[in-house]
């Protein structure tokens, strides 16, 4: 994405209303919509990364879910981001807390 001059930054931002995106932020908020994590496909489209979304829907912190998956919080970073992905155990253990998100919760309290 190209960088904007600040003639074109002032012109967008003129037209912005702060207050709606305020108030639209606060009911993604509420609907749990924010802390998602994207990342742009080979073949140029953004999806939703499989990693993040697990990992927030376990209401986990970075360092938690990668303690628990056995990895540096860089490595996690990593997978969120669709740098690499998560083999033999990391893996499974992902697979099982898509499926029971409170899992992952349990094994840390």
């Amino acid at each position: 994405m190209p960088k904007l001059s600040e003639t074109q930054l002032l012109a967008r931002d003129a037209k912005r209303d702060l207050n709606a995106e305020l108030l639209e932020s606060i009911e993604h908020l509420k609907a749990g919509q924010l802390g998602r994590v994207s990342v742009v496909a080979r073949d140029g489209r953004i999806v939703e990364s499989p990693v993040a979304r697990v990992r927030t829907a376990s209401r986990l912190s970075p360092s938690q879910f990668a303690d628990l998956l056995g990895v540096t919080v860089q490595t996690l970073q990593a997978w969120e981001q669709g740098e690499g992905e998560p083999i033999g155990a990391a893996k499974t253990l992902l697979r099982m807390a898509e499926r029971h998100p409170d899992l992952l919760r349990e094994l840390i309290e």
